[in-house]
């Protein structure tokens, strides 16, 4: 993305009369889902819309709500309905504030509330529906909901100047208050709903200068932290209806297997059981609390059909993976230029394991289904798919289909699937009672949709200076977008979320070929996205080889860098920024301790990540600092940028420590955060944050941390051991101070050849 596109919106004057939120996002959409009814979503858009007035009755018929996101009531309370969804990120708190400053409020008067499903009035234009994920919420609403609070701050203020007879430029806004200081009057904006109701759109309207910001750009508290502090917000997990029966769940261990029989008098004859259930794959037991259900699940002898995929292992897939990385028809992805003849050739290859999402809520869906209704409490990333497999579910339409989003409690990619909520609708017709369906953490990890283990061989040529003057890489996974949205692949089959990061890289290396060989799982092993998609696979790969190329070529990591940058100053900038906020190539380091460096533009940002690691004779790896430079653009909130990248940093760090999902017997190994660990508290280094400031357009921050954070772990402990990792996640026997053979063979594994063509 040119930088001139992603310019972002000032103090123009915007013409709402000729513009879509679309065309002036600067945003191409990354993909395009097309829902049930096979059209095209529509873009959010701060004018008002053909659903808006149906969907502000609903909101109970507000005096002014000029568009689908703000609510004035004549008390002068204001509501912000959210076109995403909050799953800790802070989006509620970035959203209010970009409303809240152009509507001239302050961020305490603003209560938000969950959307309704709604492709019309809550498209993303970046994805192409009412979809949360893939770092888009602020990148994709940036303009509109700031576009959206001036429309309804110029509507208030032209009642207000229509009421007083003069000149509106002459009026003045202040939380909630038109002021004319002229002649001393004043009115609030629950005064004017009613009168700013009735007026039509105006065709312009101006943004402020960011100079006059007093809101965006400051660290400001997360408008849900004082629910969260008393306990009060409630998550799908909390949901609690009257009537409502809790059903404790089991599906067939095998991945793809089904329900044969089972006796259900034992879970019967336990305390507080109610019924059992069960469907084409799984057993339901329900009970009057959680506890009955899972005493009495655990009391069933379940007979299972393991299906086609009883032997499959880890290995298999492995091996199957490796086989089509080195075989498959591939897919260019992209190609400039061609490989040259001469040069020095190295050539390394990286594999990517299998991982879960264990988001801290486990999944749930409470479900009441009647002859003519379906309402449904969950926390989803995908409010009108879930109403899509709702409807298939029960035969009912869509309009009869009642989605209450909740809360999230971590997604991280999971909440962007719907099988928890399909399994739910499908037990909840079986009986007369809300229903709500949990699943154990066990289940929540075992029957996950995981995230697709990959293989990659990456070549490069060097020049005489070291450089690479060409760059290649086959890659090899499975595809989440070819399942999860096959229209958007693209029409030659690439999949582009598998080459993200890779088809465009921070450097200036003259000749590149990528391609892509997609390989699919076996069927029962699902794939899904997680948290940093392509970018956080291809970082690891290719931040880990340009490590290699730096040493290959006898230079220092960070010089070696800069060399390549010289064309892109964003990327340098935050890469001279974190060295030296490290004091990289400075005093000496102890032995066994080294420090890593790795370099992105993942999500529309510009990230560096420096690891500074102890390895200790063991084998056993310390965090001992990490310092993060970061370019996003305008910062909404600092305080969420800080915290988003300490936590996406921390959840990469975890990944590539210790998790790993692996099968036996065509059934998930791990079940819970014994054998699938995170960092515990003891075990985080600090962090440091360093933010780049510029007037550029927002870029995405949920997923940066995580996906700049394998390969600076990786490089940092080849810096403080020479042993080059080429698996996630990390192995320890291969660190033990000595391990020379050990060393020998995971090299002989993973070769690095070098020659001259």
């Amino acid at each position: 993305m040119s930088h001139e596109s992603q310019q972002s919106l000032t103090n123009d004057e915007v013409d709402l009369s000729r513009r879509r939120a679309l065309q002036h996002t600067g945003l191409a959409i990354a993909f395009l889902w097309l829902g049930g009814s096979g059209i095209a979503a529509a873009s959010i858009n701060p004018r008002r819309q053909a659903g808006d007035a149906v969907a502000a009755i609903a909101d109970g018929n507000p005096p002014f709500a000029p568009n689908a996101f703000i609510r004035i009531d004549t008390d002068g309370s204001i509501r912000l309905v959210m076109p995403t969804v909050e799953m800790g990120q802070s989006i509620y708190t970035g959203s209010s504030m970009m409303i809240a400053e152009e509507l001239g409020v302050g961020l305490d008067q603003i209560k938000v509330e969950h959307s309704p499903p709604s492709e019309e009035l809550y498209g993303i234009p970046l994805l192409g529906g009412q979809i949360t994920g893939g770092s888009t919420s602020t990148r994709a609403t940036w303009p509109v909901l700031r576009e959206a609070g001036a429309v309804a701050r110029t509507m208030l203020v032209t009642a207000a100047a229509a009421q007083w007879h003069v000149d509106p430029s002459t009026c003045t806004v202040e939380r909630g208050t038109v002021h004319h200081t002229a002649s001393g009057r004043s009115a609030s904006f629950g005064s004017l709903a009613a009168a700013a109701g009735k007026l039509p759109l105006p065709d312009k309207v101006q943004l402020k200068d960011p100079k006059d910001f007093t809101l965006i750009g400051k660290p400001l508290r997360r408008v849900d932290s004082a629910d969260k502090v008393k306990g009060s917000t409630q998550f799908g997990l909390d949901v609690r209806l009257p009537g409502m029966k809790i059903a404790a769940v089991k599906a067939c261990p095998t991945l793809g297997g089904k329900f044969v029989a089972v006796d259900d008098k034992p879970a019967r004859a336990v305390p507080g059981v109610v019924d059992v259930l069960h469907i084409g794959d799984a057993v339901a037991v329900v009970g009057d609390h959680y506890w009955a259900a899972k005493r009495g699940l655990e009391a069933l002898d379940i007979q299972w059909d393991a299906g086609p995929n009883a032997s499959l292992t880890t290995q298999q897939l492995r091996d199957a993976l490796a086989d089509s990385a080195m075989h498959g028809q591939s897919i260019v992805a992209k190609e400039a230029g061609k490989r040259p003849e001469g040069g020095t050739v190295v050539e390394s290859t990286y594999q990517l394991p299998m991982l879960a999402h264990a988001t801290m809520e486990p999944l749930n869906a409470t479900v009441f289904v009647t002859a003519d209704k379906c309402e449904v409490w969950t926390g989803t990333q995908v409010p009108t798919r879930v109403v899509d497999v709702a409807s298939k579910i029960t035969g009912l339409p869509a309009e009869k289909i009642v989605v209450h989003n909740q809360y999230l409690g971590g997604g991280f990619g999971r909440r962007l699937e719907t099988d928890s909520v399909e399994q739910a609708v499908a037990l909840a017709k079986q009986v007369s009672y809300p229903l709500k369906v949990v699943w154990s953490r066990e289940e929540d990890i075992r029957h996950d949709r995981v995230r697709p283990m990959y293989h990659d061989i990456l070549t490069a040529v060097l020049d005489g200076d070291g450089k690479p003057a060409w760059f290649g890489d086959r890659t090899s996974g499975g595809t989440v977008l070819g399942r999860w949205a096959p229209g958007a692949m693209g029409k030659d089959g690439l999949d582009s979320d598998a080459v993200e990061c890779l088809v465009e890289t921070p450097y200036d290396i003259p000749r590149t070929k990528i391609e892509w060989i997609r390989h699919d799982m076996p069927p029962g092993l699902i794939v899904g996205w997680w948290r940093g998609v392509g970018p956080t696979h291809n970082l690891f790969s290719f931040e880990s080889f340009i490590d290699e190329l730096a040493h290959k070529a006898g230079k220092d990591p960070v010089d070696y860098r800069r060399s390549l940058l010289q064309k892109n100053p964003r990327a340098l900038k935050v890469l001279d920024t974190a060295a030296e906020k490290i004091g990289w190539g400075g005093q000496p380091l102890p032995a066994r301790v080294g420090r890593g460096v790795a370099l992105g533009e993942p999500f529309g940002s510009h990230v560096c990540a420096i690891v500074e690691t102890e390895v200790s004779p063991q084998g056993e790896v310390r965090l001992r600092k990490a310092v993060v430079a970061l370019d996003c653009g305008i910062a909404i909130n600092t305080s969420s940028i800080e915290a988003q990248v300490q936590g996406g940093l921390l959840f990469g760090l975890s990944a590539a420590l210790y998790s790993e999902i692996t099968l036996k017997n065509g059934a998930i190994e791990q079940g819970n955060f014994n054998d699938y660990r995170n960092l515990r508290i003891n075990e985080t280094p600090p962090i440091e944050i360093h933010r780049i400031e510029n007037g550029e357009a927002p870029g995405g921050l949920g997923e940066v941390g995580t996906a700049i954070a394998a390969p600076a772990l990786a490089n940092a402990i080849f810096a403080a051991t020479g042993v080059r990792l080429y698996k996630l996640p990390v192995d320890r026997s291969l660190l033990v101070q000595g391990a020379d053979a050990l060393k020998h063979v995971v090299g002989a594994a993973m070769p690095v050849t070098e020659g001259v063509t």
